[in-house]
């Protein structure tokens, strides 16, 4: 049959079907589990500018083999076969590197280039189709490769959780899974995953505990998370699978009668032996301890919940974090070992698994030039104030004007209007009492809103029973209410709010944790809500922290260790475990308080206490809180100086761009000159295929046409813009056609459509003239059936093409010039 077979004329998808698959299965490759064919590794980057976003379109892995679903050993990249065997190569080698295998086949039908990473002897040969080698072949080589003991192999091997492919682990999960998973297996004894907010974490957790409990490496497993709401949703959501091995400690009771275990600290230690309830098991108990978000104290020596880590040392101890702390005093690294995996969020945002941000910052006249009090002003309490200049970081913490409060207000409100006034939305305020106010001002400017629903703003702080009970309305996509959240420290993390689109700043940031963590807020995409994308209001120049290489790099082991710091100090262990805004108050009086402080150098800020002159590790927190006064004053003249807008760039970066200066850039990456570009758009049978292609990059055309405020048909605005050629509309290229009476050499019912396609290309643009469906409408129906316009008026299909071709270069000839 193959003998028969015209190769060259072949399609791609044809060369996978007749010779590439065959030759894979006649090596034994089993089609049901380990062929895979359209692998998407990528979701494609989201560009923003304006109010709108594209995404770029992004190709699949034609076929991943495996040795389990768990196991990717290799990747096939096939082409056509008018090109060279070993087209694909690069673009194989491409996805290799995400899936990490080290076994790369091109092929475009003949037979297959074989790159061997195993082999560095000889990377590449040449091999026939029937020289496929075996799943057993590539196996060996890999566990060869990998450094695989062969006692090791029924833990590595162990499958994940199948979900279905809807929720297969995506590529870097499953490098973390798998490569936690051998180096437990291998008896490493601490770990420390890094995974973007918003990147899956616990999902990736449930994956290892999953395929470590199946395989009987760990039979008792400790969950451990400081904030209620973490344990909830990862027991209702993603730990779902483990049904009735699992509970959730309360009552400071542990149930040995279970095998997964998910707690909060406080359920399990406290100030007071008697609250120390993880000691009712031996030390030995637990195989395997997962913590949850790790930056945020456990691994601190001096943290009381680290005690808890510490008696159960003999188990196997693995850290979840976004941002992980390495300061003066804290180090993850030191306690769970360098990241086994790190995936960033700049990782992320390029692989269009996260939401990419707009900033626009807010520059206020007060806090920019400062603010002075008259000599012997006194406040609305009637206290004197002290006459100082005030400046940014007072504003909110020990200076209050509420004329900001109604600008910070007013803009939120201005913008929510402008865009969609039911955006979730969350402000980060100073402290609570600073919330409070904000929610205040919130209500006032949304009468019309509010009164369809009271919920639309809400203050979710820690101190806050009725705001805390929002939290999970607020994360739902399917609840509209609440919309607008003011907070100061309880959602700064492990809040899962993926249709969260504006994040807005109105309060001082110089930790870096914290910092990522609040930007997390905003970084989860969910395309069935058409969340891409969020905004940053910022009106504390926090933003500034994106220009610190800290912000998407890794974080250098800083910790300084001194003579003093192994002298027992129980103070400051009062000291981090106050609670939020109750002074008095057990952090571990019943099992579901979850004082947003708790733990948190970056602890809620009390109303009552202003900020200590100390700081420890860029952590803005002090051992003793100094009990400072706040004044509060309102007349004040408060406007907004400036405001800028910036964009996340292709490097990682804010920058202050134009639409155009990106396009600019872009398709100059594409086409290096103008003779380039038109060549190119000359050469293309459609040109709709090429518009369509620089769409996928990120080209908006709306925007653009709102930047340069015209409306060009495609061609012109990318040589006016890009390669700074005068522009002509679609208009003028159309009589510029008509004037040189083109049409005469057809006959008369060609020149009528012909004649009629121009004026849909004046009108509408290009898409109307090479889409054949047209004919099927008005003024064409006036003239005959689709059929009868195509065989009568041109003699045929490839005359009715061949004349739209020729229709085209008269439009966009090189040497036109408007009328």
């Amino acid at each position: 049959m193959e003998a028969n077979i015209n190769k060259a004329k072949l399609s791609e998808t044809d060369i996978i079907t007749k010779f590439i698959l065959p030759a894979v299965k006649s090596a034994g490759w089993d089609d049901m589990t380990q062929i895979r064919q359209e692998v998407k590794l990528r979701d494609g980057k989201v560009i923003v500018r304006g109010n709108m976003a594209a995404r770029r379109k992004v190709k699949s892995a034609d076929i991943v083999l495996y040795h389990k679903p768990s196991m990717p050993l290799a990747v096939i990249e096939a082409k056509a076969n008018k090109h060279e065997v070993g087209k694909g190569m690069q673009q194989g080698l491409d996805y290799a590197s995400l899936l990490e295998v080290p076994f790369v086949f091109a092929s475009n039908g003949d037979g297959f280039v074989f790159h061997d990473k195993t082999n560095p002897s000889q990377l590449e040969k040449d091999i026939r189709l029937e020289e496929f080698p075996t799943p057993q072949q590539l196996w060996d080589k890999y566990c060869v490769w990998k450094g695989f003991k062969t006692e090791n192999l029924p833990v590595i091997t162990q499958d994940y959780y199948d979900y279905g492919r809807d929720k297969s682990p995506r590529y870097y999960q499953l490098q973390a899974i798998n490569k936690t998973v051998e180096a437990i297996a291998d008896g490493q004894k601490r770990a420390l995953l890094v995974m973007a907010t918003g990147t899956g974490k616990t999902y990736t957790a449930f994956q290892i505990i999953w395929r470590l409990w199946k395989a009987k490496k760990a039979k008792r497993i400790l969950f451990l998370a400081d904030r209620n709401a973490l344990v909830n949703q990862t027991k209702r959501d993603d730990f779902q699978p483990f049904d009735t091995a699992m509970t959730k400690i309360t009552g400071r009771t542990v149930d040995p009668a279970y095998e997964v275990h998910l707690a909060l600290y406080q359920a399990l230690t406290g100030p007071e032996e008697h609250q120390k309830a993880y000691k009712q098991v031996s030390p030995d108990f637990f195989d395997l301890i997962v913590v949850d978000e790790c930056h945020r104290g456990s691994a601190d020596e001096d943290s009381a919940w680290h005690e808890i880590l510490e008696y159960f040392s003999s188990a196997t101890q693995i850290g979840l974090t976004a941002t992980p702390k390495e300061t003066d005093e804290v180090s993850n690294t030191e306690y769970f070992g360098d990241p086994l995996y790190t995936y960033s969020l700049k990782q992320g945002i390029e692989d269009g698994f996260l939401a990419p941000y707009k900033v626009i910052r807010v520059d206020i006249n007060v806090d920019v030039q400062g603010w002075r009090p008259t000599k012997g002003q006194v406040d609305l309490n009637g206290e004197v104030i002290e006459d100082r200049i005030y400046n940014q970081k007072d504003f909110d913490r020990t200076m209050v004007i509420d004329e900001r409060t109604e600008l910070v207000a007013k803009t939120i409100t201005n913008y929510l209007k402008k865009t969609d006034p039911m955006a979730k939305t969350i402000v980060f305020c100073n402290d609570i009492d600073h919330a409070e106010r904000m929610r205040r001002a919130l209500v006032n400017l949304n009468p019309d809103q509010v009164a369809k629903n009271e919920k639309y703003v809400m203050k979710i702080t820690g101190d806050d029973e009725i705001g805390k009970a929002q939290i999970e309305n607020f994360c739902d996509p399917k609840k509209p209410y609440p919309v607008i959240a003011t907070t100061s420290e309880l959602m700064t993390t492990g809040i899962n709010a993926k249709t969260c689109k504006l994040v807005v700043l109105d309060q001082s940031i110089q930790s870096m944790t914290k910092f990522k963590q609040i930007i997390g807020r905003g970084t989860r995409i969910d395309d069935r809500y058409h969340k891409l994308w969020f905004t940053i209001l910022d009106f504390k120049k926090a933003t500034e922290l994106f220009a610190d290489e800290r912000f998407d790099g890794e974080p250098e082991r800083v910790k300084v260790t001194e003579p003093e710091d192994f002298e027992d100090d129980d103070a400051i262990d009062d000291i981090i475990m106050g609670t939020d805004g109750a002074d008095d108050e057990d952090p571990f009086e019943g099992e579901d308080i979850e004082p947003d402080s708790i733990q948190e150098p970056e602890g809620e800020y009390d109303p009552t206490y202003g900020s200590s002159s100390t700081s420890r590790g860029g952590d803005d927190w002090t051992e003793e809180p100094e009990r400072v006064r706040k004044f509060h004053v309102k007349g004040v003249d408060v406007t907004a100086l400036a405001e800028r807008i910036q964009y996340y760039d292709s490097d990682g970066k804010l920058v202050t761009e134009s639409f155009k200066d990106y396009t600019r850039k872009t398709i100059a990456q594409e086409f290096a000159s103008l003779d380039e570009f038109t060549k190119r758009w000359q050469e293309s049978d459609r040109k709709q295929a090429i518009i369509d292609e620089l769409a996928d990059m990120g080209v908006i055309w709306e925007v653009l046409e709102q930047e340069v405020g015209k409306e060009l048909d495609p061609f012109d605005m990318i040589c006016h813009v890009v390669y700074d050629m005068p522009p002509l509309t679609r208009k003028e290229r159309a009589e510029n056609v008509k004037k040189r009476n083109y049409f005469t050499k057809y006959g008369e019912v060609a020149q009528q459509v012909l004649q009629n396609l121009l004026d849909k290309y004046a009108d509408a643009g290009l898409s109307e003239v090479e889409n054949m469906t047209v004919l099927k409408v008005a003024p064409f129906t006036e003239i005959g059936s689709m059929m009868e316009i195509i065989k009568q008026g041109f003699g045929g299909k490839p005359q009715y093409q061949q004349a739209i071709q020729e229709l085209e270069a008269e439009i966009y000839r090189l040497d036109e010039k408007s009328a």
